[in-house]
């Protein structure tokens, strides 16, 4: 990913000018293309988040145009909500000159797109992911593949949630074996997973509703009532299907407390 250090690298290894230097420093973390598309190409260095490019309402043509630029100055790329219209025409376009890593089998997709050789960040960091149905399965997969390009570990359980909760413990107990540092739990319907994973671990938990629900209190709303109204502190809650947000802010969590004993 194009950083400032990349910047000054090339400046002190001549490979720019003083002036182009000072020019890239000024905008390399904004990029302008068609449509108003704007991205934020500095975000993975000020923040240590990469920028991701949400598709589910973009155009096929205007999102090929995106990953394109994008890919000239950056080594990857996340893309959320990512319909099958969309996945076909990017292996379309990008088959051959890159890695492409897609996850689940069902839209929406989440799509990492990585030049050959590239190698994905890494350290001791680990969250936990858990999901209360096989649904909810695409919003884990957002928190779990930006957890990854931000360079941490993930440790993932589906399909536990609370109509069958004895399948929570074991779970629960290899997270703890593997030192999770926060536990980001997806679940529609009713919502109630994440406050039984919050009583029994002491990590932060975050907890995602999911839009896996129906009638009423559906598409989520009623498990984000109920996740907001819980009464186990130490968990904290993201907006519907927001598996990007939980993701990357699990991560940054568990990297700020990764040299810290527990």
């Amino acid at each position: 990913m194009r950083d400032i250090d990349t910047i000054l690298k090339q400046y002190k290894e001549g490979k720019m000018d003083l002036e182009e230097a000072k020019a890239a420093l000024s905008l390399f973390s904004l990029e302008f293309i068609e449509d108003g598309v704007k991205l934020d190409l500095g975000r993975y260095s000020r923040r240590g988040i990469p920028e991701v490019i949400y598709a589910e309402k973009k155009d096929p043509e205007v999102l090929i145009n995106i990953i394109t630029r994008f890919l000239v100055d950056n080594s990857a790329i996340l893309l959320s909500r990512v319909l099958t219209k969309h996945l076909d025409l990017i292996k379309e376009k990008f088959e051959d000159q890159f890695d492409i890593h897609y996850a689940p089998s069902f839209e929406p997709f989440t799509v990492t797109i990585t030049k050959f050789g590239f190698k994905f960040p890494t350290s001791n960091c680990s969250i936990g992911l858990l999901t209360a149905g096989t649904s909810d399965i695409p919003v884990a997969e957002e928190a779990r593949a930006i957890a990854r390009l931000m360079g941490v570990q993930t440790v993932q359980f589906n399909d536990v949630g609370i109509a069958g909760v004895h399948r929570l413990f074991t779970p629960l107990k290899e997270m703890v074996k593997e030192k999770v540092r926060v536990i980001v739990v997806v679940a529609g319907m009713e919502g109630a997973l994440p406050t039984i994973v919050s009583s029994l671990v002491n990590v932060p938990v975050i907890g995602v509703p999911a839009s896996t629900g129906y009638g009423y209190g559906g598409k989520g709303e009623g498990a984000l009532m109920t996740m907001l109204q819980s009464c186990s502190p130490g968990l904290v809650v993201v907006n519907i299907d927001n598996g990007i947000n939980a993701g990357a802010t699990a991560a940054l969590i568990a990297k700020q407390c990764n040299n810290t004993k527990r």
